[in-house]
């Protein structure tokens, strides 16, 4: 499976972006997708995720309220909208893809096998 990631930029506070992570290659009868970040000088963070089939959803706490995660099935392509971002949102942002992970695994990152390219986001105060 290959996941490439992109969408990411430079945003004020306060404003939108919308990551895209489109995924090619083998396919999976159930997996899930996830978005992670890295701060500068932090570890890896758990973001959002979401089920295939099935489309069950998840949420780390600091993105709740503020992101969300979908999918377009027709084009393999997984979303996260970010809305109200905050200058502590800057991170580098990967998608990954993880094959048969139980529902209490899906936010930690050594469960996931594929991962895609970071995409930076900088948000400015």
């Amino acid at each position: 499976v290959q996941l490439q990631a992109f969408g990411g930029g430079l945003v004020q506070a306060g404003g939108s972006l919308r990551l895209s992570c489109a995924a090619s290659g083998r396919t999976f009868s159930r997996y899930a997708v996830g978005w992670f970040r890295q701060r500068p000088g932090k570890e890896r963070e758990f973001v959002a995720a979401i089920r295939w089939p099935g489309g069950t959803t998840y949420y780390a706490d600091s993105a709740k309220g503020r992101f969300t995660i979908s999918r377009d099935n027709a084009k393999n392509t997984i979303y996260l909208q970010m809305n109200s971002l905050k200058p502590e949102d800057t991170a580098a942002y990967y998608c990954a893809a993880a094959v048969g992970v139980i529902n209490s695994a899906v936010g930690s990152s050594i469960n996931y096998d594929y991962w895609g390219q970071g995409t930076l986001v900088t948000v400015s105060s």
